[in-house]
């Protein structure tokens, strides 16, 4: 006397596995959550009225154009378009922001990939003795 556990074929003891998906304990915590949110949301609004003051923060002003070094792989130094070397970097990029404070003034950097490390670090050392300490390092943008 025995009781066959599955359908079809097979031996009397043979089980088929179950594909399907209970969804039930995942609508029970969908549900849950609604009710959660449905509890918090009318706690999160303000409903006290407030006459508040107008603002009175200053428009803010149009950052200043952005100043690039470039090196070339022939260790040529550039400041936008102009040609400058190791010695005048200093005196032409205070030239070239003008009346802003160096440390505040961010300096991009561009370098040929077959730059060498060394003559970038001239660079770079040039640029801190100088004031300049925020640089910012551009590459190219590798999205086709």
């Amino acid at each position: 006397m025995g009781a066959k556990l599955s359908g079809g074929g097979g031996s009397k003891f043979h089980v088929e596995a179950n594909a399907e998906i209970n969804v039930t304990p995942f609508v029970d915590v969908m549900l849950v959550l609604l009710i959660i949110f449905m509890v918090a949301a009318p706690l999160a609004t303000v409903s006290v009225e407030v006459n508040l003051p107008p603002a009175v923060a200053k428009p803010i002003q149009n950052p200043p154009k952005p100043v690039y070094i470039s090196i070339t792989k022939d260790a040529d130094v550039y400041i936008a378009n102009d040609r400058t070397s190791l010695d005048t970097l200093g005196d032409d990029l205070k030239k070239a922001v003008g009346q802003r404070n160096p440390e505040e003034e961010r300096i991009f950097i561009r370098a040929d990939k077959k730059t060498r490390y060394a003559e970038f670090m001239k660079v770079m050392n040039k640029l801190q003795d100088n004031g300049f300490y925020s640089v910012a390092l551009q590459g190219e943008d590798d999205a086709k």
